[in-house]
């Protein structure tokens, strides 16, 4: 006989337990005193249908300065929509320059007995190319974490679960 882990849960049941949240980057609930961008995208599984129960959780700790005001500066937490669409509003307190995220990211959905952690950066940061975080993910696997520029401030960017477009996921030990 195996040993229960941890893992061996018959949930998360994420979408439904954490209703009562409230989403941080809703238009006029940000505090912030610096710009803002926008990432928005979707939530796919392996087989492209939309995960329409997910909580996408986004920690910008450059932030916390900006956000000082927020219950929770630098957090974010969004429930996916029906079609499995996200929107992101985050404080943006320098340009992108660094190679540095533009936030972690803390995926949890129904079939994830554990959360998954990525991270997004946006495509016209000129100091990607010397990321340490990127340089530690194959360069045929770089582009699932870099969000498109759709629009002045705001940018695209899916989140696949699986198959050959899946998302660039860690593990943090």
């Amino acid at each position: 006989m195996s040993k229960i882990t941890t893992s061996q849960t018959i949930g998360p049941f994420s979408h439904e337990a954490w209703q009562w949240a409230v989403d941080a980057s809703a238009p006029g609930q940000l505090e912030t005193s610096a710009p803002t961008i926008t990432i928005s995208g979707a939530i796919y599984d392996g087989d492209g249908v939309p995960v329409n129960d997910a909580q996408i959780e986004a920690w910008q700790p450059s932030a916390a300065g900006a956000e000082a005001a927020q219950a929770l500066p630098g957090f974010r937490r969004v429930p996916s929509g029906e079609q499995g669409e996200f929107s992101l509003r985050l404080s943006q307190p320098a340009p992108p320059s660094s190679g540095a995220p533009a936030t972690f990211i803390t995926v949890f959905a129904r079939g994830l007995v554990k959360h998954q952690f990525s991270a997004v950066f946006l495509e016209d940061d000129s100091g990607l190319a010397q990321s340490e975080i990127l340089q530690q993910v194959p360069a045929e696997r770089r582009a699932t974490l870099i969000a498109r520029k759709t629009a002045p401030g705001v940018y695209h960017w899916d989140i696949w679960m699986q198959s050959d477009k899946e998302t660039a996921f860690f593990d943090y030990v």
